[in-house]
């Protein structure tokens, strides 16, 4: 997940070589970037096979970093999810393939110590946002052998937060949080709105516009790609933009997403 901006050439050209710093730190850019390692050829063929776009993919460890938020891991390149056809040409609600099984069950959530306090506040609302919903998943705050641990991401990451999708019926296991970025200076329903959303990948959710990006992301569209971890329509969502949704792939500086009606529908439906 990234933060938005709309910033004029006058506000960038203003940004003098003392002020670099806070200029970077407005728009969400790490200043620091750590080197990427090369993606071979035929990682690139293998993640398009799966059906996700090969553009900006960067690779950290056994990782790749596709979409801007999403992991997929090395061992993932081989598989063959299940395929399901899906609609492109509207902007509606999506999951994915992969889902939570086993329900009712409790999804265990922990904060590691590498992350400030504030976030453990965050995780908390994150937390009370999906257990006020009444679902057959219930998650619960740990200290310890979580099924899902949000961790800080390695120094200089390009994005705000990163997860991957379920697998043999379990969340996927870890939420990378870029804390230098996104900092303890945003409210808590900011942050909290952060980690919903990533929480939401681990569960299984797409982007609400993985279509075109451009709708909340800005710039050209980009559309995420028919991945047979694939985005199959849920029913109840609508057929027009949604500019609310949790699941938007970019958020804007010192916004909150609460789940709305839209949301809510998908959530239920799902779980």
């Amino acid at each position: 997940m990234k933060f938005t901006h709309l910033l004029s050439t006058l506000t960038i050209g203003a940004c003098s070589l003392v002020a670099l710093a806070s200029c970077s730190k407005e728009e969400g850019v790490a200043t620091n970037s750590p080197k990427k390692e090369e993606v071979s050829a035929q990682a690139l063929a293998q993640i398009k096979q799966l059906g996700f776009s090969t553009q900006n993919i960067t690779r950290e460890g056994d990782s790749y970093l596709v979409e801007g938020d999403i992991r997929i891991d090395a061992a993932q390149l081989g598989t063959t999810p299940e395929y399901k056809l899906m609609r492109v040409g509207e902007e509606e609600q999506y999951r994915t393939n992969n889902l939570v099984t086993g329900l009712p069950r409790t999804i265990t959530v922990a904060v590691s110590s590498t992350l400030p306090s504030a976030y453990v506040t965050a995780a908390d609302e994150a937390i009370r946002r999906y257990n006020a919903e009444g679902l057959r998943i219930t998650m619960r705050r740990v200290t310890s052998g979580a099924n899902i641990t949000l961790t800080k991401a390695p120094s200089g990451s390009s994005y705000l937060a990163s997860a991957g999708f379920p697998s043999g019926g379990n969340p996927y296991s870890q939420v990378l949080v870029n804390s230098d970025a996104l900092g303890t200076s945003y409210a808590t329903t900011t942050i909290a709105s952060v980690l919903a959303h990533e929480i939401g990948h681990c569960i299984g959710f797409r982007h609400t516009d993985y279509m075109s990006r451009q709708y909340s992301c800005g710039g050209s569209a980009v559309n995420e790609g028919a991945s047979t971890v694939g985005a199959v329509l849920i029913p109840g969502t609508p057929s027009g933009p949604d500019p609310n949704s949790w699941m938007l792939a970019c958020i804007g500086t010192g916004v909150n997403r609460p789940f709305n009606t839209n949301d809510r529908t998908a959530l239920n439906y799902l779980y």
